[in-house]
């Protein structure tokens, strides 16, 4: 029987660094956001035709589903984001290739830095808006960038490898 690793695997430096990237980037992003540029005062700035920055605090997960100024919600999310962080790495750790672990790092340090945000400010802050022709994208963050690039990764693999040619 091959004992598979638990916390730490050949591959785990990769999503952690990956991890570490998307948290330290988002972070930052939304400090600068917040505390500099002061984006509650602005309101709304057009980048160009298509994409603005706001500010939004979402009070639920994606697409604001399940919003609540509750702090039973608050935890509860928070609790979530951090058991599902244990999970990741856990699968992380397993990891055989680069690939999935890279994505494994960016959804990881995503869900960490949006449950940061729950955790300091009660709410996720989100910055950017995308629409056209009258259709509207919800508002999102780096974090929620690299959590969709990261599935995006997962399901293409998903898709793509087969586990019967691992060794």
């Amino acid at each position: 029987m091959i004992s598979r690793p638990v916390m730490w695997g050949r591959l785990s430096a990769i999503g952690a660094v990956m991890a570490v990237l998307v948290y330290i980037i988002d972070q930052g992003h939304k400090w600068y956001m917040i505390k500099v540029f002061d984006i509650a005062q602005h309101q709304s700035v057009k980048v160009v035709p298509g994409f603005d920055l706001v500010m939004v605090w979402n009070y639920g997960i994606s697409y604001g589903w399940f919003a609540s100024h509750s702090q039973a919600t608050r935890w509860i999310l928070i609790v979530l984001s951090v058991a599902v962080a244990v999970l990741l790495w856990i699968w992380l750790a397993r990891q055989t290739r680069a690939y999935v672990a890279a994505a494994i790092g960016l959804v990881l340090g995503g869900a960490l830095a949006n449950a940061t945000d729950r955790l300091l400010h009660g709410a996720v802050a989100d910055f950017f808006h995308l629409y056209v022709a009258g259709f509207s994208w919800y508002v999102f963050n780096i974090a929620d960038t690299a959590i969709v690039a990261g599935v995006l990764v997962l399901m293409y693999d998903s898709f793509t490898h087969d586990e019967k040619t691992d060794g």
